[in-house]
């Protein structure tokens, strides 16, 4: 899953691969980057950064067989961040001439009048300088295609869902097909100078659907989640649609048909990777990111359940393994070296079920004396860098499904969910389950309608005894800060068991 050169498929030298930065504007954007730098040095800062930063979207709608406007962005521009006599400033434009020397007074100036209220100096860990050209591999480029080629895919999908058989009626549906290309030029004064380029391709729906005159919503896949990877136009074809969509609605079907089934003990459940891959997520990567545990989201995305000093705290049985890795080839989440200039790396959260790391940027690993693990990103030219989850997953264990459904006298397997929601802290969660099983002397029983896992995060973590050898990933959109970063990510797992846990019924 990690790189060692450049002859791995998943960072290429800048000949290599088809830059929307042309030669004559890598040069001119160069120029403007070191000039900010040079500027900057002349008011003495402790640290200087900038970046260039392009995003050219595209995706294309279906609603019910009929094409909706097209949604097409390009976005670019420089993002700036300075420390000067102790204070942190950032600062973003999309004019690049000589008022630029007039951006960097200001923000001096802001730096200077912040420095009344400020509390305490901010330093940036001490990071070796790096000079790369890396990109996610991409066979054919996203810049060919047209939205016609990418509507023709979603009426292919269409047609499987309105050819789809059932008593189950499908009242209104939405498909979405997206596509991106993200690249960063940067530098700072640590003499680092990178440039990335990360393409992605990615699929969503949203569906109605009426039975016994009832509504429910669904979406494929389950959880308002998505299909998605880093790489060229051939990703589509890696999501199998052909197969993957008739078989999600036959699931669907039978499970909006199934009966709901109250349980009145504690029983054994074991969640899919969907769920436990947002548990990672929610319960792990957001109360994980070191700056939210300062308090620096407090106000805006919330806090966290932890404390800064909780390395090697227990939080977990010892089956519990939850890591944070943005190197693996063809996610949504990947980058190789992020926003701060810091290579990026695995991240091993929680390890047998003990804290043995958290997501770190340049300050808040220099308060810890540590190096940063490369967490800090931004999502946009005018937005700053912020710790960020990429690839957050529990890792796999060593056991196949059906080994885990043997071991339960009763129980529930809840595949997937339909709704969640979980407090500020990351600390109290509630997940309802779509694709639902009885278990009953280890074996799968009936569809369960709707059960409830409502639970702190720490009771989740103690409760884990298994986990399957099954590692699957969805797509997601990951949002924090202020104004809103929403960023790319996987979230992954595998099957999980707990022990002893009350479940109970939405309706």
């Amino acid at each position: 899953l990690h790189y060692i050169d450049c002859s791995q498929s998943q960072i290429c030298i800048r000949d290599s691969y088809n830059l929307l930065l042309t030669n004559n504007s890598l040069t001119k954007y160069e120029d403007i980057l070191y000039s900010i730098i040079k500027e900057a040095q002349k008011y003495n800062v402790e640290y200087a950064e900038a970046r260039f930063h392009s995003i050219k979207e595209l995706a294309a709608i279906l609603q019910n067989g009929e094409p909706k406007p097209t949604f097409s962005i390009e976005k670019q521009g420089i993002g700036i961040r300075m420390i000067y006599d102790g204070v942190m400033v950032f600062a973003s434009t999309n004019v690049f001439d000589q008022s630029l020397n007039e951006l960097i007074e200001k923000t001096i100036l802001r730096a200077k009048a912040s420095k009344k209220i400020s509390k305490s100096p901010i330093k940036f860990s001490n990071e070796k300088s790096l000079k790369r050209d890396w990109a996610a591999n991409e066979k054919e480029n996203l810049k060919n295609v047209h939205v016609d080629e990418m509507i023709s895919v979603l009426n292919e999908v269409d047609g499987y869902i309105t050819s789809f058989n059932s008593d189950v009626s499908i009242a209104n549906r939405t498909l979405i097909l997206d596509t991106s290309v993200e690249e960063k030029f940067y530098i700072n004064t640590d003499g680092s100078h990178l440039l990335g380029r990360v393409p992605r391709v990615a699929f969503y729906s949203q569906i109605a659907a009426k039975y016994d005159g009832k509504l429910s919503a669904f979406s494929i896949p389950a959880g308002y989640a998505g299909l998605g990877r880093s790489g060229g136009w051939e990703m589509i074809k890696t999501f199998n649609l052909d197969n993957y969509i008739p078989q999600q609605l036959s699931i669907a079907s039978n499970s909006i048909k199934s009966k709901s089934e109250k349980f009145e003990n504690d029983i054994d459940v074991i969640v899919g990777p969907d769920i436990a891959g947002l548990v990672a997520h929610e319960s792990c990567g957001h109360p994980f990111e070191a700056d939210r545990i300062l308090g620096r989201e407090a106000a805006q995305a919330g806090e966290s359940y932890l404390e800064f000093d909780c390395y090697g705290t227990e939080i977990g049985s010892d089956e519990v393994f939850v890591s944070d890795d943005p190197t693996i080839p063809e996610s949504m989440g990947f980058y190789l070296f992020d926003d701060e200039g810091v290579e990026s790396k695995k991240r091993k959260l929680i390890t047998a079920g003990i804290i043995t790391d958290l997501l770190h940027n340049r300050e808040t690993s220099s308060k810890m004396n540590i190096q940063s693990n490369g967490a800090s990103r931004s999502t946009e030219f005018d937005k700053e860098p912020v710790i960020r989850m990429s690839n957050t997953f529990i890792e796999p264990g060593n056991y196949e499904l059906e080994e885990l459904i043997s071991d339960v006298k009763s129980g529930v397997y809840i595949k997937n969910f339909m709704e969640w929601n979980i407090d500020d802290r990351r600390e109290n969660q509630r997940y309802v389950g779509f694709e639902a099983y009885r278990i009953k002397n280890g074996e799968l029983d009936i569809h369960v309608n709707s059960p409830v896992l409502e639970l702190t995060s720490k009771k989740f973590w103690s409760s884990v005894d298994a986990r399957s050898k099954n590692l699957d990933f969805k797509a997601a959109n990951c949002g924090k800060s202020e104004p809103m970063q929403g960023a790319p990510v996987w979230t992954g797992a595998p099957d999980v068991r707990l022990r002893n846990i009350k479940v109970g019924t939405r309706s």
